[in-house]
């Protein structure tokens, strides 16, 4: 569906079902070079058991209008905004990647209108090679690829047949950059991450739950980066929950079920 969010029509996929502004909701947040469509199964599975569901294109991004965010800052203030623009005065916020940094700050931000937080193939401070950055502005293509190789523990994992999640990757981030042709999304995002400075402050100021899923074999986000935030969750006494997936840092797509059983388990409890 489309909602107007400060001004700009806004897309998000609820999973099938029609929003309920009356039912619980979660809100599924992208990273870098991604849309909505990377929650596919997460998504539609919690549309079907009791959730609304709002995986949203961050605005400049694919089917969402709009400036594309280029701070974390900048996108978590969407997020506020889209959910007082639907009516909803408490959700969930699930991001992956940069689109975990997004929830964390908005949920630092909401306060008590975040009643969960997950956060996938996260870390902080997410720091972005200088080269990687550059090769996004000057290069996307050759990122891309990069990004591909070092995001995926296997190029075909077990997810049905003819399932190649390395293509599919490529083809979603050429999709989502040429969705923009007046921002360099690919470039704007890493910068957005690489740029982050709030995370230890905004896991302290939290006043949810918040479950960590990571992945073993994640090269672009490693469990090791990720215990900062650990640490400053459960020094500030928050609830920690922290899952580990055999995979690199796609998870939604090397784990889709992995990944879908621990959200669902931590947003049922």
């Amino acid at each position: 569906m489309y909602v107007d969010v400060n001004g700009h029509a806004s897309y998000c996929y609820t999973g099938g079902k029609t929003f309920d502004p009356a039912q619980p909701t979660v809100v599924l947040v992208h990273g870098v070079l991604n849309d909505h469509s990377v929650w596919a199964l997460q998504s539609r599975y919690l549309a079907h058991h009791g959730w609304n569901v709002l995986a949203v294109d961050l605005p400049g991004h694919c089917r969402s209008a709009g400036e594309a965010p280029d701070s974390v800052e900048a996108a978590a203030g969407f997020i506020a905004a889209l959910l007082d623009a639907v009516g909803v005065q408490h959700a969930a916020l699930v991001g992956h990647s940069w689109g975990s940094l997004i929830a964390l700050e908005a949920a630092a931000r909401l306060g008590a209108r975040a009643s969960h937080l997950v956060l996938v193939g996260t870390a902080f401070p997410m720091k972005v090679s200088p080269a990687l950055i550059d090769a996004a502005l000057n290069a996307p293509e050759k990122a891309l690829r990069m990004v591909n190789v070092f995001s995926r523990s296997t190029l075909a994992p077990p997810s049905g047949a003819g399932f190649w999640v390395y293509g599919a990757g490529l083809a979603l981030g050429r999709r989502v950059l040429r969705s923009n042709p007046q921002a360099n999304v690919f470039h704007r995002g890493f910068v957005a991450c690489d740029s982050y400075a709030n995370g230890e402050a905004a896991i302290a100021q939290i006043a949810c739950p918040v479950l960590f899923v990571l992945g073993a074999q994640d090269q672009m986000t490693t469990p090791k980066a990720a215990q900062t935030l650990v640490a400053a969750a459960r020094a500030a006494g928050k609830s920690v929950q922290v899952v580990s997936l055999p995979v690199g840092h796609h998870q939604m797509t090397e784990a889709p079920d992995g990944t879908l059983m621990a959200i669902r388990d931590f947003l049922n409890a």
